[in-house]
């Protein structure tokens, strides 16, 4: 039996590099009763490598409707799409078996229909991630592996399109997703809410979060979505300042709106997504060890959501900037330490723990390590020590300007940080990223 594709060696059995999506359209129906989900994901394909599989990814649900639209051009016209010879579902894989090979560029449209009762998928390195039962409602954490847990995708950070998704569920439940509300219907029982998604986005970042939520609008840009009865004060009602601090240091906020879910059951940890992120009821708390992942999960729709790491191993990517974030607004909003004094505590702790991290390729066991957040976040601090302020900052500002909505990796960022900085920031940086030991704390 041929073997199924992997994208990256951190997440096997996810992604399939033949072919990419550009868009999805879900339309999905759920009931809480049962935990039972329906949907139809309409998916425009261009195909990359000359291919008669399409492999994707979809798990604990089942696929009862294929078909597949489109075709690829010669020079007598186009030629009629390539007709599905056969699908099967191998492990939580949707395996799709072309009746002819269809030549890369090909464009193709592939409408699945599928359901059953959704759960997470569960990985040896990475625990469970995707839909999951509250008490009453929904949470989907998808990242690094939770996607396929609710619709069928081509599971991989660097395959970027954009979105519109459709869910209906009885009514006295709140929708949320991704993106901008274009639609919200009520109709005998139920109600249906619909999101677009005009930015490119990972399927990791793709979420869904129902509940019996209502709506603190903060300004025109942020938003909480909340049990009726948790309190915002000291807590999500500093995400206005958030935005305009980010804004100043890091460049517009790189998507419409922001908003914050915040379920009944209490998290251990939050999430972001694209444009929104979730937390736990335990996250209404104005002291400072909640406060700060309010502030990391916003920095990430600038470094994880806008630029997306091209592969998992060069995750500091995202979180070493998102947590440096968490220093620098400490220091902006009056917090425990300055962004130096966070750096030189961290440091401190570091230098305490076992010194067998690489921060560039960390592995897929320590992907999500601590060490790789701090770590990468004293990197940051190296670097701004090294250059100055304005450097440092004007480096930020260009990394997002310059790649937003793509999928990126190290050596990109070190590319760019030393055009805009005319230091060579690779050799600068070497021993924080290459070198297991832990360098000395930085000096200005």
């Amino acid at each position: 039996m041929p073997q199924l594709p992997t994208a990256d060696p951190y997440l096997p059995g996810h992604g399939d590099p033949s072919y990419a999506v550009r868009h999805y359209d879900l339309d999905l129906a759920y009931v809480p009763d049962g935990n039972r989900l329906s949907g139809t994901a309409h998916l425009e394909l261009v195909v990359r490598a000359e291919t008669a599989r399409l492999v994707l990814d979809l798990a604990h649900l089942r696929a009862t409707k294929l078909r597949l639209d489109g075709g690829d051009p010669d020079d007598g016209g186009p030629r009629p799409a390539p007709r599905v010879k056969k699908w099967s579902a191998r492990g939580h894989r949707l395996v799709l078996q072309l009746d002819r090979p269809v030549a890369a560029g090909s464009e193709l449209r592939l409408t699945v229909v599928y359901g059953g009762s959704p759960r997470p998928v569960v990985d040896r390195h990475h625990g469970d991630a995707g839909w999951e039962e509250l008490e009453d409602g929904v949470i989907v954490a998808a990242q690094p592996h939770g996607a396929p847990t609710w619709f069928p995708c081509n599971d991989r950070p660097d395959d970027k399109a954009t979105y519109r998704i459709t869910v209906a569920a009885p009514a006295g439940y709140v929708v949320v997703a991704n993106g901008a509300l274009a639609a919200h219907r009520r109709r005998a029982g139920a109600e249906s809410w619909t999101y677009a998604m005009d930015r490119p986005m990972a399927t990791y970042l793709a979420t869904v979060q129902i509940g019996r939520y209502v709506t603190t609008e903060h300004d025109p840009r942020t938003r909480t979505f909340a049990p009726p009865d948790a309190d915002l004060a000291g807590s999500f009602d500093q995400q206005p300042a958030m935005l305009e601090f980010f804004e100043r240091i890091f460049g517009a906020y790189p998507f419409d709106a922001y908003a914050a879910v915040v379920t009944d059951d209490d998290l251990e940890i939050p999430l972001e997504s694209q444009s929104l992120s979730t937390f736990g009821r335990n996250f209404c708390s104005s002291d400072w060890s909640q406060v700060r992942l309010i502030a990391h999960e916003l920095a990430h729709q600038w470094y994880g959501n806008a630029v997306t790491l091209r592969h998992w191993q060069d995750i500091w990517l995202h979180e070493g900037f998102a947590c440096y974030a968490e220093w620098l607004w400490s220091e902006e909003s009056g917090g425990p330490r300055t962004c130096d004094g966070w750096a030189r505590h961290h440091h401190e702790r570091l230098a305490g723990l076992d010194q067998d991290l690489v921060l560039a390729d960390p592995g897929a066991e320590l992907m999500f390590d601590d060490r790789v957040y701090k770590r990468g976040a004293l990197a940051l601090h190296a670097l701004r020590l090294a250059v100055g302020d304005d450097a440092f900052f004007d480096v930020l500002r260009g990394w997002v300007a310059t790649h937003a909505g793509e999928s990126v990796t190290t050596e990109d960022f070190l590319g760019i940080a030393s055009q805009r900085t005319g230091t060579d920031v690779a050799e600068l940086l070497r021993p924080w990223l290459c070198d297991a030991a832990l360098p000395a704390f930085p000096q200005g």
